[in-house]
């Protein structure tokens, strides 16, 4: 798989596929960038080589269709203080007009196309569209991890028609994850929470066969009874032994039990809340456990869009080692799947 370094970008069009498809606001404002913030190395990058910039992402599930609400307006807006240079969002993503504005581009600027998932042949893999999209450059850049599971057009099918690479994201992304996958310090720990099982099964499985321990959460731990659902490796499975708010949170004592098995480990993976973490009262248990990753300085991951919103929310976000932007692409690279996104680059 090609990076950056691979590439001569001097006065070349570079189509880069980012993930901004962050949270709004009612009023349409950005509620949390980090996604958005997590490409700008890689942007700053071209710019430095003196590429011309397009870039492509999703926002939401337009489902094929224009949803006014879904534009990318004001993903350019931040891109454009994060960049501290003029960010051109366009009204379309394919289309004379932007093949017209494409043309009339100048090494080191920056154009946003159109929310991606407004066409339909995005979702369907349709190759016409993919070939349209690559037609505009001449080297594409994969940046948008958290995508890079789904068979989409702009995700896997734009480098069969132009050379392609990895941005500095997803590099990082696949280096950091695959260090909790294969090339892990042992002890290595996991700890899985959140709920929805058949999401986390794979997981929890394939994490087990390299992990010296799997800390799972109260509601997956009932969720496991009451489907009886059998585990790969059960005696590597720990589970609360105590909870508190009805089962909102855990209790002291299995606080104290993860604490120990946290303080043993040279490698810890985090994915998923502890408690009901929306509310304050049940959100101890998280926090404690948060603040055991942090305290051990063993190399440490964590991702999933309510962990990392919990990580920020507490300000431990510079703590860990990396921080994943992917939630379903994570899930399913540590499950050991191949990702379109990057088999695609291969």
């Amino acid at each position: 798989m090609k990076t950056l370094k691979d590439f001569d970008f001097a006065n070349k069009r570079i189509l880069v596929r980012c993930d901004f498809n962050v949270p709004l606001g009612e009023e349409g404002n950005i509620l949390d960038d980090f996604k958005i913030s997590q490409s700008i190395p890689t942007l700053l990058y071209l710019i430095e080589k003196r590429a011309k910039l397009i870039l492509i992402s999703h926002l939401g599930r337009p489902d094929g269709k224009v949803v006014e609400d879904l534009r990318l307006s004001p993903v350019g807006e931040k891109l454009s203080g994060l960049l501290s240079l003029p960010v051109r969002k366009l009204g379309d993503c394919v289309g004379n007009l932007i093949e017209a504005e494409i043309k009339e581009m100048q090494p080191g600027e920056v154009i946003l196309l159109e929310n991606v998932q407004f066409n339909p042949g995005e979702k369907e893999n349709n190759l016409k569209f993919a070939k349209i999209l690559a037609g505009y450059a001449d080297i594409f850049i994969m940046e948008a991890f958290g995508q890079a599971h789904r068979n989409y057009a702009s995700i896997a099918s734009i480098p069969k028609y132009i050379p392609s690479g990895a941005g500095i994201l997803l590099e990082k992304e696949i280096n950091n994850l695959s260090k909790v996958l294969d090339n892990s310090e042992k002890p290595l720990i996991a700890i899985i929470g959140g709920k929805k099982v058949e999401t986390k099964l794979k997981l929890i499985d394939k994490i087990s066969e390299n992990a010296d321990f799997v800390i799972i959460g109260g509601l997956l731990q009932k969720e496991l009874k009451e489907k009886n659902i059998k585990l790969k490796y059960p005696k590597k499975i720990i589970g609360p032994v105590d909870e508190t708010g009805r089962g909102l949170d855990i209790g002291p004592k299995s606080i104290k039990l993860f604490k120990e098995k946290i303080s043993l480990a040279k490698t810890i993976f985090w994915n998923g809340p502890l408690g009901k973490i929306e509310e304050e009262e049940f959100s101890r248990g998280t926090a404690e456990i948060a603040k055991a990753i942090i305290q051990n300085q063993a190399f440490s991951v964590a991702g999933g869009g309510e962990t990392i919103e919990f990580i920020r929310r507490i300000n431990l976000t510079d703590k860990f080692n990396h921080i994943s932007t992917g939630g379903g692409a994570m899930l399913a690279f540590l499950a050991g799947e191949k990702l379109p996104g990057i088999k695609a680059l291969k």
